[in-house]
């Protein structure tokens, strides 16, 4: 497609990526306000390691804050790299999103230390830094590589250290399994050569 016709799909691509992540964070925001009025009772759906009945809590973890000030960390780069992935089309984008979810939250139930308790967004945020870094190398889209070294450039000392294991109360194995899985999406969803060269 190209012209006004274009223009215009890209425009309301962008409105509803917009929408969707603020909805996304103001779920977020109305959930944790839940979790303090409780007396944090949320907190429980944070991941347990290796206890079979934690596995439910899988997906739930990734919408689970342990306070205002660790949603606060997570909200501005969930907004924005989630913005920049949901460009692409929002099915795409919510396989993607659900894969890193899936595959952090089993991870860190398999290998996070004992009687710990693990929640929060970060996991997907590695995920989604990770995919939108080598998107554009895997279909070969030079918007795409120039997205991914521009977040690279902002984000990228900030993922290096949230991926060290010496901090103390940070699950740096989510923040791993969450990368690692974001770098999969991005050749499991990579879109078909095809679908590339009209722009979709």
């Amino acid at each position: 497609m190209s012209g006004a016709g274009a223009g215009w799909s890209r425009g309301g691509r962008a409105l509803t990526a917009g929408k969707l992540m603020l909805a996304w964070i103001a779920l977020l925001w109305l959930l944790e306000v839940a979790d303090v009025v409780s007396g944090h009772a949320l907190d429980g759906f944070g991941v347990t390691p290796r206890a079979p009945s934690e596995l439910v809590d899988v997906v739930p973890s990734a919408f689970i804050h342990f306070g205002f000030g660790h949603l606060a960390a997570n909200t501005v780069p969930l907004l924005v790299l989630g913005f920049l992935a949901a460009l692409a089309g929002l099915r795409r984008f919510l396989l993607v999103c659900a894969l890193i979810v899936i595959v952090d939250g089993l991870g860190v139930w398999l290998i996070a230390p004992a009687h710990t308790n693990t929640a929060g967004a970060s996991g997907l945020i590695f995920g989604l830094f990770g995919f939108l870094l080598i998107t554009g190398f895997v279909e070969r889209r030079p918007l795409g590589v120039l997205v991914g070294i521009l977040i690279a450039a902002i984000w990228g000392g900030s993922i290096l250290a949230g991926l060290a294991p010496t901090q103390t109360g940070v699950s740096w194995q989510g923040h791993l399994l969450g990368l690692l899985a974001g770098v999969a999406a991005a050749f499991l969803f990579r879109r078909p050569a095809a679908s590339r060269a009209l722009g979709s």
